[in-house]
């Protein structure tokens, strides 16, 4: 079948960075991105053209279109880090092939999209698409920093933004590996959720006996590493909670305000460190065996059943800005977009 001359996108209003530092996440995209119409892109040497089946919104897709994330912003280029699709055209074997992959330049919230055809995922015939659409960023990130822990020694880790969908995937690592997952989560309601998935125990942000509960979980589990997504306040008193050698593994900046810390001295007498975690320097330093391994074993969890994507919605492409806000006020929601 030919393709298409013209398709439909949501693209970047603005080159660069954000001016002013960090501001919040954004719920009205509509001041960072159009939906406009644009010539389908042609592949050259080492790409590969897509058609989208379903697009993920991430948060650190919200960052990247409102100028806060680790790289700029290219106005006119179509937005969204990943998705699934069937390879269409390009310098690639998997032609009419289904993959996941992360967009190259030209985003993934559009009709068609490019990827580098050596980073392109074929997918089992039994993996659905609202699992493959986001395969890649949380996913992949739960597994690479449960190697972390795992690496580590510890029998048990702490971690922020528990009820998230990368979350629920630690829990599920956690619970077959016999190591007790803590999450922290700011609503109490989410707590006997966690605790049904095979939390440990879990921390609420919000309750007025948080840091009396915090000190009493250190001291049964004794964990050594958190993993952070938010970077506020609460997460750097838990850091300075935790045991000698306490690692702080810092993936995401949900926060505004961020912490202060006050105890350097632990950084002294007490060996911890700070770190920070971004999948894709992960990939491009992970021998790819090792990346290999754990793409297969990403796809059996979701197949088997042992994870789950839950989609809060669907948004169509042509109308997604306009239902932006009301999606993203649902918490812990995750998106897919359908062209």
């Amino acid at each position: 079948m030919p393709l298409p001359d013209t398709m439909t996108a949501l693209v970047l209003r603005e080159d660069g960075y954000a001016s002013g530092g960090s501001g919040d996440m954004p719920t009205d995209l509509s001041p960072f991105v159009g939906l406009t119409t644009l010539p389908v892109p042609q592949p050259r040497e080492g790409q590969a053209l897509i058609k989208v089946a379903r697009a993920a919104v991430n948060p650190s897709d919200l960052l990247f279109v409102s100028g806060q994330y680790g790289q700029p912003r290219k106005a006119g280029m179509p937005a969204g880090f990943e998705g699934v699709g069937e390879v269409v055209a390009g310098d690639t074997p998997l032609l009419g092939q289904r993959v996941s992959f992360f967009g190259m330049g030209w985003g993934t919230w559009a009709e068609y999209a490019m990827a580098d055809a050596r980073m392109m995922i074929p997918l089992r015939p039994d993996l659905r698409d609202e699992d493959a659409a986001g395969l890649i960023v949380n996913p992949m990130t739960a597994m690479a920093m449960f190697d972390i822990v795992r690496a580590d020694g510890a029998g048990a880790f702490v971690f922020t933004a528990g009820g998230s969908q990368l979350g629920k995937f630690l829990i599920g690592l956690a619970k077959d590996a016999g190591i007790a997952a803590i999450p922290v989560v700011r609503r109490a309601e989410q707590a006997e959720a966690l605790k049904a998935l095979g939390a440990a125990d879990v921390l609420v942000s919000s309750a007025p006996d948080f840091a009396e509960k915090a000190t009493a979980v250190m001291a049964e589990h004794g964990p050594r590493i958190l993993l952070d997504a938010v970077a506020d306040q609460v997460a750097a008193d838990l850091f300075f909670a935790m045991p000698r050698g306490a690692r702080w593994l810092c993936y995401g900046r949900l926060a505004t305000t961020p912490p202060v810390l006050d105890q350097m001295g632990q950084f002294i007498f007490m060996g911890k460190k700070i770190e920070g975690f971004w999948l894709s320097s992960w990939l491009r330093e992970t021998p790819s065996d090792r990346v290999a391994t754990l793409v297969g074993e990403v796809q059996g969890r979701f197949v088997s059943g042992a994870w789950r994507t839950d989609v809060s919605t669907v948004l169509p492409l042509k109308d997604a800005l306009e239902n932006f806000p009301a999606a993203l006020s649902v918490k812990d929601a995750k998106i897919l977009i359908a062209p």
